[in-house]
């Protein structure tokens, strides 16, 4: 396996918020990537981001969620391997599939990183 390269996130402007993995502190995504607010994970409230990064995806598998059947793929820091969310491959329903190609990471798992 070769070396694993982290990418260091850089935030300007007001929302100069940065996510990381509450365990390593590995950066994940920023504020301005995140799409909504209003999801719920695994251990509760959960963001949707258009990007995200210092992840590896595990396999597809089909998972009934509230909002009907997706395939999705869980996503673990690269730092640490902990699994903080997963990533939407497919939405079965037309109204779902806006997340496709989207990530989820949930609350609990991330902290914020002030950019200095």
């Amino acid at each position: 396996m070769g070396r694993l390269h982290k990418r260091y996130l850089h935030a300007p402007g007001a929302n100069n918020r940065i996510y990381g993995c509450s365990s390593c502190l590995t950066h994940l995504s920023t504020y301005d990537q995140i799409v909504s607010k209003q999801f719920q994970g695994q251990t509760g409230r959960a963001f949707l981001f258009g990007k995200v990064v210092n992840v590896a995806e595990g396999t597809c598998e089909d998972r009934q969620m509230t909002t009907g059947l997706h395939t999705v793929r869980d996503i673990l820091c690269i730092g640490c391997g902990r699994v903080v969310g997963w990533k939407y491959e497919h939405a079965y329903e037309e109204s779902q599939r806006y997340k496709e190609g989207k990530f989820i990471l949930e609350k609990m798992l991330l902290t914020e990183i002030l950019e200095i």
